[in-house]
């Protein structure tokens, strides 16, 4: 058992690469703000641009935005920035519409090209939505073209054959934060002839993540969770360069035409990744967004997984070393290698004790039926904050806070 005390973590902090990072973030004074792979901190910057947006561009210029202040090129523009981060090459990634909604189009469009396949390859315990996502296009195409198989994670591998056309899996896993091997699992499916689609929710603006040095076909991911681009925050969809020629994507609005302001009777798609655009573009939202990833011009990806490791580290390190805290069951692998940027932990009263937490200062989050989970990130987290919370968590469970009725009240989001 490592032995860690003050001293030490206080130095940590000192020599810490990332520290002046947290300084372009807006923080609540007292908090420990564990939920980050739920909802993003505020950067400063988001703020300021959502006032000059108000203020300044639509306040004053009004319609004129869309060309003065290139609204209509925020999509792209906003892209190109996720980009570097998620190891892509400019011209393959699109801001726009939500996650599902964007897993829904290129599902449609990995499917056109499989056409005589009909298997759509997923985990049991994938996200929810996007196993929702199979199922409403199989109720638009019918069973036959499209069906949902699901198997547990010890058989995917097996499961790999000619009759799947796509393998849609989560890099991260919500609940107990695994990181599966994307280098790995799209090469055995490619070596089958299955497309593969990963949904980076979990790990975009967390982790080093490299979609074509792995040969992704396609990918989505959140602007709201690591991206830090606010409550909401449209998302973003990839598709490999090599792919656009041949996609199509059923959602043909206008914004996706080739030519969207010559209104057409005729839809003509886009030539390059804007086909995957619908309808007009979110730009206050997408302006914070494009904002809020400017944090990130000058972060290497490594450095920041390096953080991240050291903090759940370091946090597992204090909870395996305090007797109060024997009750939690780390539900997350031990191997940092094997997960995320987050620590899932099984109590029966898991709820109640992320509720209490939340009272004393430390945000973090609860998933059913008994996870709690603590996210880190690292561009504003000290190591100072992981003895704190822990403290404060032991003595939740130490004296049964956790059983007081307020914190035993069920609300619409956990």
């Amino acid at each position: 058992m490592k032995v860690v005390n003050q001293e030490q973590i206080e130095k940590w902090d000192l020599e810490d690469p990332l520290a002046s990072k947290r300084l372009a973030f807006s923080l609540p004074d007292n908090i420990v703000y564990l939920d980050g792979n739920s909802l993003g901190a505020m950067p400063s910057g988001a703020k300021l641009r959502a006032k000059t947006v108000l203020d300044e561009q639509w306040g004053n210029d009004l319609i004129t935005s869309w060309n003065k202040h290139h609204w209509i090129d925020l999509p792209l523009t906003v892209g190109n920035k996720i980009a570097p981060l998620i190891g892509a090459a400019s011209g393959q990634v699109v801001c726009c519409d939500s996650t599902s909604i964007n897993l829904f189009k290129v599902l449609s469009s990995a499917m056109a090209l499989q056409k005589s396949r009909s298997v759509v390859l997923s985990l049991a315990g994938n996200f929810p939505t996007d196993l929702y996502m199979v199922e409403g296009l199989a109720s638009v195409l019918g069973e036959d073209a499209c069906h949902l198989k699901l198997v547990d994670e010890s058989a995917l591998e097996n499961a790999l054959n000619v009759d799947v056309a796509v393998l849609m899996l989560t890099q991260v896993d919500f609940r107990s934060g695994r990181l599966l091997n994307m280098q790995r699992l799209t090469q055995l499916a490619h070596e089958h002839g299955i497309l593969v689609i990963w949904d980076l929710a979990h790990s975009a603006g967390a982790l080093p993540i490299e979609l074509d040095a792995c040969e992704v076909d396609f990918a989505v991911g959140c602007g709201y969770k690591y991206l830090n681009g606010g409550p909401g925050a449209p998302a973003f969809l990839y598709v490999a360069q090599r792919h656009h020629n041949n996609v199509t994507q059923p959602l043909k609005g206008w914004m996706g035409h080739k030519h969207p302001f010559a209104f057409s009777a005729g839809y003509e798609q886009a030539n390059d990744i804007s086909q995957y655009l619908c309808g007009t573009p979110n730009v206050i939202s997408m302006s914070i967004l494009d904002a809020a990833l400017d944090v990130f011009s000058d972060v290497s990806m490594y450095a920041l997984r390096e953080k991240s490791v050291a903090l759940s580290e370091l946090f597992i390190t204090l909870v395996e070393g305090n007797s109060s805290l024997s009750e939690l069951h780390l539900v997350s692998p031990r191997d940092a290698k094997l997960r995320g940027s987050q620590l899932a932990f099984r109590h029966e009263h898991a709820h109640a004790i992320c509720q209490a937490l939340i009272h004393y200062g430390v945000i973090a989050d609860f998933r059913a039926p008994d996870i709690l989970r603590f996210g880190f990130t690292p561009l504003y987290l000290r190591y100072q904050d992981m003895l704190k919370s822990t403290d404060i968590l032991a003595k939740i469970i130490r004296q049964k806070i956790y059983q007081h009725p307020q914190f035993n009240l069920q609300q619409k989001v956990t």
